[in-house]
């Protein structure tokens, strides 16, 4: 059974809340707030950083992006995420052009960040209704570590937009073809996904080429 779903009924609502930036008070982007686990949680391998952004339609794609993203909280083991996770709005709720990101603690959800830059990302897109479910398992599966590719993922994306929604998954290296498959293989599998489904590739050189994250994408069944 994987930790992550075994431990949630049991997590601690009385939880120490200085784990867990949950009171919105981390605007600056800058800083990095390192978080640990408290004795007796379940340490994940990495820390992870949750990032919330919303942009009006009406306004240009490349408005200051930086500026509108926004860190709302760090956890570093199972307990905290469950606690943290529990309180946020589920995607499917959510309205409008709206992103959540989940990455590894220090990098930012961003093309040009070092981490991503040389970097690309696995895309499915969805209809509607299904983005809540998908986005846990996605993300589950993530700090799970069950894409079994060492350092090579860097995060996760929910995109709420008008008439579909958007998964995807970012990795490191976009040119290491064997660990671009098993992450396309592993997510097929942790959300059983029917067999002609789409998947899309784009790599993060040509989002910052054309200035978009989800046009002109490499397809691949």
């Amino acid at each position: 059974m994987n930790q992550f779903e075994h431990l949630k009924d049991e997590e601690n609502v009385e939880h120490e809340e200085q784990n867990c930036d949950t009171d919105g008070s981390v605007v600056n982007n800058n800083r990095r707030k390192l978080v640990s686990s408290a004795a007796g949680e379940h340490p994940l391998q990495y820390n992870y950083t949750f990032w919330y952004s919303r942009r009006t339609p009406s306004r240009p794609a490349n408005t200051n992006y930086e500026q509108n993203i926004r860190q709302i909280g760090t956890v570093a083991s199972v307990e905290q995420f469950w606690k943290f996770y529990s309180h946020l709005v589920r995607p499917g709720d959510l309205t409008g052009h709206s992103d959540f990101h989940l990455f590894k603690e220090g990098i930012k959800p961003m093309w040009e960040d070092e981490a991503n830059k040389s970097g690309g990302k696995w895309i499915i897109r969805l209809r509607k209704g299904l983005a809540s479910r998908f986005w846990e398992n996605i993300i589950l599966a993530m700090l799970g570590e069950q894409f079994m590719v060492g350092e090579e993922v860097c995060g996760a994306v929910v995109s709420i937009r008008f008439q579909e929604d958007i998964l995807s998954i970012w990795n490191k290296t976009a040119s290491d073809q064997v660990t671009t498959s098993r992450i396309r293989d592993t997510l097929r599998r942790v959300l059983n996904l029917p067999p002609n489904t789409i998947m899309e590739y784009k790599t993060h050189n040509d989002s910052l080429k054309d200035n978009s994250s989800f046009r002109n994408t490499k397809i691949t069944l």
